[in-house]
């Protein structure tokens, strides 16, 4: 009897496996983190690897437009209201930031809501830009008829600074991650492959984003790059 009392005082002291990220939000941030990588790469290296650049664009557009809506319609944590908070909170939130104990999140805490907003952003204005840019040799974008010559070169310059913006927005977003794994002992990493994350955060389960649902938004995503690009 009192090893069985142990056993479950013991179960009560362990943190429980709360339901975070859905299935459309993990595939959404690996794949994006994947093309990020492939859009760099390439268009590092010029030449004929612009195509290969110009494809994984597309991809990163089709996967933003997907995220933008997925944001307002995805499960409780993929929703952008409720990570993007007021000042005070993130105020709040970054003044606490150095304790081990300070709260913790079921998704995106105040500081991470925010620097999400700003990835998107920043991606979004690559993407455009990109659409309309050009490199004075080959490469055009699919829009590069649409505007000007002058205004192709400032869009061009715009896509090449952002392009700094997003590496470090990027550094700062790995630094964060390796911060909470070794100072505050939150993995945030793991959730974002299983899906699944230990602690006893406030609230309850999200709901369970629907997989057919997030299949139609992501093709009509990626229809509607293909036809703007076409």
């Amino acid at each position: 009897m009192q090893n069985t009392n142990l056993t479950q005082a013991n179960t009560a002291k362990q943190p429980r496996g709360v339901f975070v990220w859905d299935l459309p939000t993990r595939l959404f941030h690996w794949l994006l983190v994947i093309f990020v990588v492939t859009s760099f790469v390439t268009g590092n290296i010029g030449g004929n690897a612009m195509q290969y650049h110009e494809w994984s664009g597309f991809t990163i557009l089709a996967l933003l437009l997907f995220r933008l809506v997925w944001g307002f319609v995805g499960s409780r944590s993929s929703r952008f209201v409720t990570f993007v908070q007021g000042p005070a909170n993130v105020f709040r939130y970054a003044t606490a930031l150095l304790r081990r104990d300070s709260p913790q999140y079921l998704g995106h805490n105040p500081l991470g809501g925010w620097s999400i907003i700003a990835m998107l952003v920043t991606l979004l204005v690559q993407a455009g830009t990109g659409l309309f840019a050009n490199d004075d040799i080959v490469i055009e974008g699919p829009l590069y008829g649409w505007v000007s010559k002058t205004t192709s070169d400032w869009l061009t310059r715009v896509h090449k600074l952002n392009q700094e913006v997003i590496l470090a927005l990027v550094s700062i977003h790995v630094l964060a991650v390796l911060f909470y794994l070794f100072y505050k002992r939150e993995n945030l990493v793991k959730p974002m492959i299983t899906g699944v994350k230990q602690g006893s955060a406030a609230g309850a389960d999200p709901a369970t984003g629907s997989i057919w649902s997030s299949a139609v938004i992501a093709a009509l995503a990626a229809l509607a790059v293909y036809l703007l690009v076409r």
